[in-house]
């Protein structure tokens, strides 16, 4: 890999541009890809004080990071953490950096899949920023099939996977039972397997979420689906807490952030973890290097 990656500030009243700043001085020894920071570097803002300047800091630092990519100048994109609501008290049209960049790419929002990447675990929710009353409308077979094989695509692209194991989980307490407790794992989640099946992906459910991700299965799969936020984000931070990714599967560009946000309750004492920031800008070189040599 010959481009840098770019990593966006942040904002700068988070944790962001403290992590960057130890990661930047320890690079070499940490081994990680040659990377640039995108952010205005006197900005003058107060650790854990945030405001619509620092917010719009974040916004010109996203910005810029993903049309480096855009423009070739970079390998990839990792991105600071930021406070949405006040990007989206700037931009009402902002929802979450996982769109921005899909409406940088000219891609539809639905087509850029979040996945949450640790050392013991990958997931993936099929519904993500909505009410849990929600979720039951919003899942469809199709919504199912057309994210999963996207998943299964990346994990070949990205990770060199040639036929990922898909583990997908039922939306009910123990998928249903039979019906008992729910038809969703009836009527659309076990067809859209069946499908999955029949285009020949190793895919596998409804499996009951609350044994889905216990030691002795997740050897049994690359990647678990799962049907609602916190159904794939409370295993990953209970494992992996300090070494999540958050990556972006889907877009033409490479993506990755820390999982976690910007912690202004924190910011400028001295204690935030670099281990996330680390993760995320390693996992996006291998990456771009897994991409590029796939070209």
């Amino acid at each position: 890999m010959t481009l840098p990656l770019a990593v966006s500030l942040g904002d700068p009243a988070g944790v962001g541009p403290e992590l960057i700043a130890q990661i930047s001085a320890r690079r070499d020894e940490l081994g990680l890809p040659p990377f640039v920071v995108v952010g205005e570097a006197d900005a003058a803002c107060r650790p854990g004080e945030p405001d619509r300047h620092s917010a719009q800091i974040a916004l010109d630092a996203l910005r810029e990071a993903v049309a480096l990519v855009l423009r070739g100048e970079c390998s990839g994109v990792v991105t600071g953490p930021v406070a949405k609501s006040a990007i989206a008290a700037i931009d009402p049209a902002f929802v979450g950096q996982t769109e921005f960049c899909a409406d940088a790419c000219g891609m539809a929002r639905e087509d850029a899949v979040m996945m949450l990447a640790g050392p013991s675990l990958r997931t993936v929710p099929m519904t993500v920023h909505c009410a849990l009353a929600d979720v039951p409308g919003r899942l469809s077979k199709d919504l199912i099939v057309a994210r999963s094989r996207i998943v299964a695509r990346a994990m070949h692209t990205d990770f060199g996977i040639e036929h990922p194991r898909i583990a997908i989980a039922g939306l009910n307490p123990h998928a249903g039972e039979d019906g008992r407790m729910g038809r969703e794992e009836i009527d659309v989640i076990a067809p859209a397997i069946a499908q999955l099946r029949t285009e020949g992906n190793d895919a596998t459910g409804p499996h009951p979420a609350d044994t889905l991700f216990a030691p002795h299965k997740r050897g049994t799969y690359d990647v678990a689906i799962a049907m609602y936020h916190d159904q794939a984000l409370v295993p990953l931070k209970a494992l992996d807490f300090d070494q999540g990714v958050n990556v972006t599967l889907g877009l033409p560009i490479v993506r990755t952030s820390p999982d976690h946000g910007t912690a202004f309750d924190i910011a400028g004492k001295g204690v935030a973890r670099p281990e996330a920031m680390i993760a995320a800008i390693r996992m996006a070189g291998e990456i771009a290097a897994m991409r590029a040599a796939l070209a």
